[in-house]
């Protein structure tokens, strides 16, 4: 557990680590995978440990303290991966609306079994109104 007033950038290291031991122990092979981040993680540091552990870094450039000319060139670069970029998006905008039901928001749960329930609740009612309508 970790405070809640550190900001996640400086946790993102033992983070990765962490994803990597327990890829190793699944035995999943995700070398080469991309590892999609928002522009707060955009640092050299960052990176460099995602190249290390062999993943492929796809963070929205963050432009600020650049010169103008860098600024297109990191925006060139990232250019070439922002169709995967844009998958990341189908997935946060999935957590927003899982976020309208409060009782996913805060688990009051203690079985498992009954909060994957309620997730399913949830899932049908927003697949529903998609296809009905908010109407009914």
């Amino acid at each position: 557990m970790k405070p809640v007033n550190k900001h996640d950038n400086s946790l993102f290291p033992e983070s990765l680590e962490k994803l990597i031991d327990t890829a190793s122990l699944l035995r999943l092979d995700i070398n080469n995978s991309y590892l999609t981040l928002d522009s707060g993680f955009d640092t050299k540091d960052n990176k460099f440990n995602i190249l290390r552990n062999n993943l492929i870094p796809v963070i929205n450039p963050n432009p600020r303290n650049c010169k103008q000319k860098k600024r297109y060139e990191l925006l060139d670069e990232f250019e070439l991966l922002q169709d995967i970029y844009k998958e990341r998006y189908k997935i946060e905008r999935c957590f927003a609306w899982q976020d309208k039901y409060r009782k996913l928001v805060i688990r009051y749960e203690r079985l498992q079994c009954i909060h994957l329930g309620f997730k399913y609740l949830a899932y049908s009612m927003i697949n529903y109104r998609l296809i009905f309508g908010r109407n009914y």
